[in-house]
């Protein structure tokens, strides 16, 4: 398939700038996965479309204010750090801009000080990999002086940074929010466990890569950006578990989609695993452990639209966005979910 079979008319206007309020406000558009058929609704309703003996896997990361300003140590000329990936104890690999004065050795301060990194190698790619110092615990100084990386479709200032995070988030690491579980509040995963729902967790720290453009015209050309997960052995049991009672295994969010798929395609069976993935799923692709999924409406021509055609169907994926931008939903990040079933 060629990637602007993947392309959608979105009107700006749709592309949700803002949280809604409360979580679980957002509509809902319910698809049966056989028939295409439609159901619109609110989140708050999700138990509606759930039975006992379902199995909700949920990804906790968390999303690290990764942006960081600061200046040269020696003249004091602005830099901004855009952390991707730990590589070690306070080793990281960053996107840097401007990146002509980042050169192997250069040396930058951050919070007045309170943070300096070196650096240490200068990749192929033009990202850098730099040793971070600072006093006290590194995620707890990056909390008092970083920023959120909210992605780049969205223009308006963030006023709680908690709303671009799950209300279960736990594991630092994202530099993107797994957008899905943003729906959900501590109230509703509690009524969803008392209708005899289990909830599991993954974690799968979301790259910017996710935000990416596909730039090959044949999709299976791409090459899928690599990132970390860990399946702990008490979802893989549940999984386990859930699959041998016939109850359905639901993924919320493309990103906990992955790590399922990733280990149930590269281990055959589910058990506590652990490291990177770079599965690409697209139409034709064989789902090994979904049974359901909810996410967001994602952006035209991205991996994620096609890995949801790929779960749903093509045809019955691209009615479901024409008819979603005809009824204005709210698109991306903070917009509007679907329950594919």
């Amino acid at each position: 398939m060629k990637t602007s079979d993947f392309y959608y008319e979105l009107p700006e206007e749709l592309i949700a700038q803002t949280p809604i309020e409360p979580r679980n406000a957002s509509r809902l558009m319910k698809i049966d996965r056989g028939s295409g058929e439609i159901i619109h609704d609110r989140f708050y309703n999700l138990c509606r479309y759930l039975k006992k003996g379902d199995l909700l896997v949920l990804n906790n990361s968390r999303v690290l204010p990764a942006r960081l300003y600061g200046e040269k140590c020696d003249n004091k000329t602005f830099i901004e750090f855009l952390l991707l990936e730990q590589k070690g104890n306070m080793i990281w690999e960053i996107i840097c801009r401007p990146g002509k004065k980042a050169k192997v050795g250069t040396k930058f301060s951050f919070g007045d000080g309170i943070m300096t990194a070196e650096v240490i190698e200068v990749l192929e790619s033009g990202n850098r990999i730099v040793q971070f110092s600072c006093d006290g615990n590194f995620f707890n100084v990056l909390e008092k002086i970083g920023q959120m990386p909210l992605p780049p479709y969205i223009k308006e200032k963030l006023e709680n940074s908690e709303r671009y995070q799950t209300v279960y988030s736990k594991e630092p690491g994202s530099a993107a929010a797994p957008t899905a579980g943003l729906h959900f509040t501590p109230e509703m995963l509690d009524e969803i466990k008392e209708m005899g729902v289990n909830i599991a967790y993954v974690t799968l720290h979301v790259g910017l890569g996710t935000f990416r453009p596909v730039k090959v015209e044949d999709i299976s050309e791409h090459k899928m950006h690599s990132e970390h997960y860990f399946l702990p052995k008490e979802t893989a049991d549940l999984i386990n578990k859930t699959k041998a009672e016939g109850g359905r295994v639901i993924a919320v969010g493309t990103t906990s989609c992955r790590t399922l798929e990733s280990v149930a395609t590269f281990f055959g069976e589910f058990s506590e695993r652990e490291g990177y993935t770079d599965i690409f799923i697209s139409p034709g692709y064989k789902f090994k452990a979904l049974d359901g999924l909810i996410t967001n409406f994602h952006l035209p021509e991205s991996t994620l639209i096609m890995l949801v055609s790929a779960f749903l169907g093509y045809e019955k994926t691209m009615n479901a966005y024409k008819i979603a931008v005809d009824e204005k939903y709210r698109f991306f990040s903070f917009g509007d979910a679907m329950i594919i079933l």
